[in-house]
């Protein structure tokens, strides 16, 4: 079977990260059986001037859109998507626009312990359905500890620089490769798929680059292709 890596750089403050999470996810799940997938998360900070201790998220947004009105307007209608997709944003209950930067270390770290993808469900979730500050470290270890992983060991790499070398490292690699934008999907190291594309974007995006994969790996005795 053929395998698509697929590297997903992104923000757990982006609510269009969360909705082509679930996309991406639809279309892997009517692929199965076709290719086999390789996932893992990529950090990218929107908003990497925050203060550690976070902002007013309603203010900090208000001022970023343009008014309280445009406020309004954007985040209904990332609800309302989100909604399509099956995820219950609350804006309302979110009250703090985190740093992120603890939040990618943590994802770094859970990497480690096959646990990526829990982490970065449960980051995602907290922030837009939950209104969890990710600005608060104890928090940051609850969410780390719902997924699997040892407490002590969260504690311990958020009390230190464990991590963060790595984090700002690839985040420049992401910024030589051109990203400028989240979400933003690396495929095999080779294509990139930029937004929270249509499900029937993906499914059609990765056949034909499974396809591609194939024929590149296939042995043709008329091609004198090994």
């Amino acid at each position: 079977m053929q395998k698509i890596k697929i590297e997903i750089v992104s923000d757990v403050v982006c609510p269009w990260c969360y909705i082509g999470k679930r996309r991406l996810e639809k279309a892997i799940n009517q692929l199965q059986g076709q290719f086999n997938f390789e996932i893992s998360y990529l950090p990218f900070e929107l908003n990497s001037h925050i203060p550690v201790a976070g902002l007013d998220q309603k203010q900090y947004l208000t001022d970023k859109f343009g008014g309280s009105d445009r406020f309004k307007e954007l985040t209904e209608h990332v609800t309302n998507v989100a909604a399509t997709e099956g995820l219950h944003f609350n804006f309302e209950k979110q009250k703090v626009m985190p740093n992120t930067r603890h939040a990618h270390r943590l994802i770094w770290l859970a990497k480690q312990a096959s646990k990526q993808a829990d982490v970065k469900e449960a980051l995602l979730k907290a922030y837009f359905e939950e209104g969890v500050d990710l600005s608060k470290p104890e928090n940051l270890v609850a969410i780390a500890e719902t997924c699997g992983l040892k407490r002590e060991r969260v504690i311990h790499m958020l009390n230190s620089d464990e991590g963060l070398q790595e984090v700002i490292a690839t985040e420049q690699l992401n910024h030589q490769r051109g990203v400028s934008g989240v979400p933003f999907y690396i495929i095999n190291n080779l294509y990139g798929i930029s937004g929270a594309q249509p499900t029937e974007v993906f499914v059609q995006a990765l056949t034909q680059i499974g396809s591609e994969v194939a024929a590149a790996t296939a042995c043709d005795v008329e091609q004198k292709a090994c």
